[in-house]
């Protein structure tokens, strides 16, 4: 019995098929062959066709119905993870009204302060548990002020890996985790935040049909199970934002677990059984994948926009004039030439929007006392990897300050943490243990349709074969020279006000 799971990324769509009775995957593909794009028609706009992201993912279809010994008729349901926090906008026959509004786009951060101020601290706290911020429902409120026309077209509000279950099944849904991504759950009473709604102005008809993260959701439609290949009954079980799907993945589910991945961007996520606030919107709780009415779940999240967009913006660099680009592996291997602090070289990985941890302000991006008589290309390779972990590590400590415990941290072998010297840099500036695991989002979303579907009994059930590749302690000597680059870093960085 098959399973199928699908990452709709930034960068790239993810499918990967997990024979259940085995926990394996057995068969994946990635789209496209190089990163999408991201489009910034202004300053700090960032945006992408949600009919691209469909096109790609029907692409990946017919990469794994082209494997050897792979049978798409044997999958039995669908999980899908995706990119948190994008607005996707459709009319009532699911056609995009314009561009989806992605999680790194800063337009509406001040529509998302005057929403604070109207819905009050109290509601905020008690409610959503932070300020509407720059999230789905403020880039919906811009989009009613700035694109009259296009809000008048438009029927149903959506979140990204709700579009592609909606292109999958023709019926359009959101989750309750979803909810809370788009700062619209009410963590009080269990339900819509319907008073945070009346307060933006904003019309509860925009929200479609509501389902929790596992369970059959919607079956795909007989049209599209024909055209990819799949059984007319193959249901869709799972879905969630791609932070709470990769700690699901790493079977971070209990109070305490802390979950890190670092793609386009870096984050940290921890389980908690509190309803976290933070004053100042720096770090954000939303509902975990595993949450029910009876045994409270939710997930703190921290997230650093320039992660491995950055590296992605560095191997670009560094490559040209060449005729392709250089690999990935070679820039981990010219790191790890550079001792610890790049020679004084110093990387502030910002630059891709407004930053969370700085309370949804621009801050410096680009790099600090660069000498062209002592840095060569792998000092910026490695000064980059140390900013990006600096900055995990700015949230990390916000994080702590309000309540969330936890020294072990699990990731899956992937993006960043593939790097040895990103690794390194990692625990001794942490300071935590560090478990690598051979596992991946897309994965995670198979397990979870897996869970959905009924499969597994049991989450555990769900992870019996993810075993633990690697542990990494922090060394003592090298924390301490790492704490003493951080302190030097963190006093350098300079707010945009």
């Amino acid at each position: 019995m098959y399973f199928l799971g699908i990452d709709l990324g930034s960068s790239s769509i993810k499918l990967s098929v997990l024979d259940a009775e085995k926990g394996t995957t057995i068969a994946s593909a990635k789209v496209p062959e190089f990163e999408m794009e991201i489009a910034a028609p202004q300053f700090g706009w960032a945006e992408q066709n949600p009919e691209d992201w469909w096109e790609n993912v029907k692409k990946g279809f017919s990469i794994l119905r082209d494997k050897k010994g792979v049978d798409l008729k044997k999958i039995k349901g669908i999980g899908i993870a995706y990119q948190m926090h994008g607005l996707v906008l459709t009319d009532d026959k699911l056609n995009p009204v314009r561009p989806s509004i992605i999680w790194c786009d800063s337009r509406a951060v001040e529509i998302g302060d005057e929403a604070y101020k109207a819905i009050g601290e109290e509601i905020s706290k008690n409610q959503i548990l932070g300020s509407p911020g720059n999230f789905t429902a403020s880039k919906l409120k811009w989009v009613k002020e700035n694109e009259p026309e296009n809000f008048k077209k438009a029927s149903i509000m959506m979140l990204p890996g709700d579009y592609i279950a909606a292109k999958l099944s023709e019926t359009p849904q959101i989750s309750t985790s979803g909810l809370s991504e788009a700062a619209l759950w009410d963590f009080s009473k269990g339900k819509l935040a319907t008073e945070v709604l009346d307060k933006m102005g904003l019309s509860e008809d925009f929200i479609p049909e509501i389902v929790p993260s596992f369970g059959d959701q919607a079956t795909v439609s007989a049209a599209i199970a024909k055209e990819l290949g799949l059984d007319p009954d193959t249901k869709i079980n799972y879905r969630a934002g791609d932070q709470p799907n990769n700690a699901f993945s790493l079977n971070a589910l209990k109070p305490g677990d802390i979950a890190t991945t670092a793609g386009t961007s870096a984050v940290m996520y921890a389980v908690s059984a509190e309803n976290t606030f933070d004053p100042e919107s720096r770090v954000n709780t939303f509902l975990h994948v595993n949450n029910t009415e009876k045994a409270k779940h939710n997930g703190v999240l921290l997230c650093i926009n320039g992660s491995g967009i950055l590296y992605q913006w560095l191997r670009k660099i560094i490559s040209v004039g060449r005729e392709e680009l250089i690999p990935y592996e070679k820039l981990n291997e010219e790191a790890a030439k550079v001792e610890p602090g790049s020679k004084g070289l110093r990387f502030y990985p910002f630059g891709n929007g407004v930053e969370r941890i700085f309370s949804n302000k621009e801050v410096n991006s680009g790099i600090e006392n660069l000498n062209y008589n002592i840095h060569q290309p792998a000092h910026l390779i490695r000064s980059a990897c140390e900013g990006i972990v600096f900055a995990m590590n700015y949230g990390f400590e916000v994080m702590q300050s309000i309540g969330v415990e936890g020294k072990v941290v699990r990731a899956g072998k992937d993006n960043l943490f593939l790097s040895p010297v990103f690794r390194e840099i990692f625990v001794n500036t942490t300071q935590t243990t560090l478990e690598l695991y051979n596992t991946s989002g897309a994965e995670g979303a198979a397990r979870g349709a897996a869970v959905g579907y009924g499969f597994y009994k049991e989450f555990d059930d769900a992870f019996t074969s993810l075993k633990c590749l690697e542990r990494m302690e922090p060394d003592p000597k090298l924390s301490k020279q790492y704490q003493e680059i951080y302190q030097e870093w963190k006093q350098n960085i300079k707010i945009k006000e």
